[in-house]
């Protein structure tokens, strides 16, 4: 029987913020399979994020809140048991769906392990670490979703929108650490926006923001979509107001960089982009 601190480290609901990307690749891809987009996403949400998830909380221990849980239960052997198993399982279906899928899936989870594994720890390193996170969570997963989810399996993946999927990444990421400065330091772990600091952090995201909007521009108008790009901006203006309130907020008193903000925007800005990409693929395909 799974024990609640099993369930609850997991963090199943923490996939709803890396959602974006999965939706980003299928508003993409011309011609659909629908069975297997149904079949990534499985793996991707539902096994092998939340095993990354498990796998970090075990090696991590927390004893303060992490991403999406505020107060940790403490982690046991069988959250390190399940998260192997989820995610050799995942691999199967990913070999199941495309050998080039299988194994990338496999290096995906390699990276994600020399991230959090105490003899490795690639999070330790504040660019090494973040550049890992940038490349795997954005253009890899991209990658793996077009490939999967194509009719016939192409390799043949846009490279742009690759690269706006890790700089979108790569914006919001140093915000999700801004919180746990303390926590980290304690454990001698050395992230990005430690080493920008409070303001630093901001002013980062909003240069990796500006040039993910770019990206996308260029993608969109090369190919003459230019109404998607103004489709995306429009949902893109909440998350904005909201992050230069929140920025504002912390420049007056770096006590607002808290759990219950940084969660607030992580929420708005999932949000937002899910419904902006959702939108993007309702067009591309229904309309």
């Amino acid at each position: 029987m799974l024990k609640k601190s099993t369930i609850q480290l997991l963090r199943f609901p923490f996939s709803f913020f890396l959602m974006p990307i999965y939706l980003f690749a299928l508003s993409q891809i011309d011609t659909i399979n629908s069975t297997n987009a149904v079949l990534v996403f499985v793996v991707l949400h539902l096994l092998v994020f939340p095993a990354s998830n498990g796998y970090n909380s075990y090696m991590d221990k927390d004893t303060e809140s992490i991403g999406g849980i505020e107060k940790p239960l403490e982690p046991t052997k069988q959250l390190f048991w399940i998260s192997v198993a989820m995610d050799f399982i995942g691999i199967g279906i990913g070999f199941f769906i495309s050998n080039y899928l299988g194994l990338l899936l496999i290096s995906f989870i390699l990276a994600s392990r020399a991230y959090s594994y105490r003899g490795i720890r690639l999070k330790k390193y504040p660019v090494i670490g973040y550049l890992t996170v940038v490349f795997f969570q954005g253009a890899l997963t991209f990658f793996m979703v077009y490939h999967g989810c194509s009719k016939n399996f192409t390799l043949q993946v846009p490279i742009l929108p690759m690269i706006a999927a890790s700089l979108l990444i790569g914006g919001f990421y140093p915000l999700t650490q801004i919180y746990q400065h303390q926590q980290d330091k304690k454990d001698g772990v050395n992230t990005l926006s430690m080493l920008l600091g409070y303001r630093g952090t901001f002013y980062f995201t909003v240069i990796i923001y500006s040039l993910a909007m770019f990206v996308l521009a260029v993608h969109y108008f090369s190919i003459l979509e230019q109404t998607y790009f103004y489709i995306l901006q429009l949902f893109m203006l909440p998350i904005f107001i909201y992050f230069f309130y929140w920025l504002k907020k912390v420049f007056k008193n770096t006590e607002s960089a808290n759990f219950k903000n940084t969660m607030q925007m992580n929420i708005i800005a999932s949000l937002f982009t899910n419904l902006a990409f959702i939108t993007l693929l309702i067009v591309k395909h229904f309309g």
